[in-house]
């Protein structure tokens, strides 16, 4: 975006508001490095449209490899030419120091995958695939990154989460359920830009080339999908937070891990109302009110930090 377009749109475009709704209890700079770390994840992803809309694949794999790269070793990226690159390092070093380095690690393997999944639809959208509906479902838990936000949900209750704990049935499950609804929303609202442009990517887009759907009943179905979420959720929380009230064993540790699990819960709670505030609060989502409905105002198709 250049300097215009920052002061035009930026503000309206609701970045940092989304996660400040979501990691609620977070400490002030656990938060703003979670913010930023947002921020930069939506102006990578429309650098990634940018890139296939206009054909650049060298300068996404340029791009793929030096996130890679800056991933394992941050502070040797926090001058990058690229400023997406630098910016990237910059968040991932902010976010490894909260927790110990074995987070670190987990946090790391898990955006690498998304890395790779970004690739796996740079591919798709190239050559005009588009994946079935249980293709395209775990593809999206990994570019919409649902184990990076959950992740996140541990530094800001200030406490790693052992195995046992982020692996019992019970925490997975609500965990998943908050991030398909955020997915399956997103792809809700993103259906007219994603449409407008021609687009691969899409749980409705699938349901209409796979499933035979309309347009009106592909719609129909993320919404029923939605609401599914959404109920689910609120039996999943319960056994969710059961699970946290048996950690509480009258030790200090099991104490910490109880206090920590039900922040993490009720966290995962609030990515409900976060989400659907952001959708129809954001300047990203009011394609009606666009030129062209494929391409966002604020964008421009330079690809920065090449030359």
């Amino acid at each position: 975006m250049p300097a215009d377009k920052v002061r035009e749109y930026a503000d309206g475009l609701c970045y940092t508001d989304l996660m400040a709704g979501y990691y609620t209890g977070a400490p002030d700079e656990v938060l703003q490095a979670i913010a930023d770390y947002s921020a930069w994840f939506f102006v990578w992803d429309d650098r990634h449209d940018r890139d296939i809309v206009h054909g650049r694949a060298g300068d996404w794999r340029r791009l793929r490899y030096r996130l890679h790269t800056a991933l394992d070793a941050p502070r040797h990226h926090l001058h990058h030419p690229d400023p997406l690159v630098a910016g990237f390092a910059d968040s991932v070093l902010r976010l490894y120091g909260f927790l110990p380095a074995t987070w670190n690690q987990r946090f790391a393997r898990h955006f690498h995958a998304v890395i790779e999944a970004y690739d796996r639809e740079f591919r798709n959208r190239t050559e005009g695939y588009i994946p079935g509906v249980d293709e395209y479902l775990a593809l999206r838990r990994l570019t919409f990154a649902h184990c990076i936000w959950t992740d996140l949900l541990e530094p800001s209750a200030g406490c790693e989460l052992p195995d046992h704990v982020r692996k019992n049935p019970a925490y997975r499950r609500a965990a998943l359920l908050s991030q398909e609804f955020a997915a399956w929303y997103n792809d809700l609202c993103s259906l007219p830009k994603e449409i407008a442009g021609d687009e691969v990517h899409n749980l409705g887009i699938s349901l209409i080339t796979h499933g035979g759907l309309t347009l009106e009943e592909a719609v129909d179905e993320i919404r029923r999908r939605v609401e599914e979420c959404i109920s689910e959720f609120l039996d999943a929380e319960q056994k969710a937070l059961g699970f946290a009230r048996s950690l509480d064993d009258g030790t200090v540790r099991g104490a910490e891990l109880s206090a920590a699990v039900h922040s993490c819960v009720g966290n995962m709670r609030n990515w409900f109302s976060s989400v659907y505030w952001f959708h129809h609060e954001s300047g990203r989502y009011m394609v009606d009110s666009w030129d062209d409905r494929s391409t966002p105002p604020y964008v421009t198709n330079e690809a920065a930090g090449e030359k």
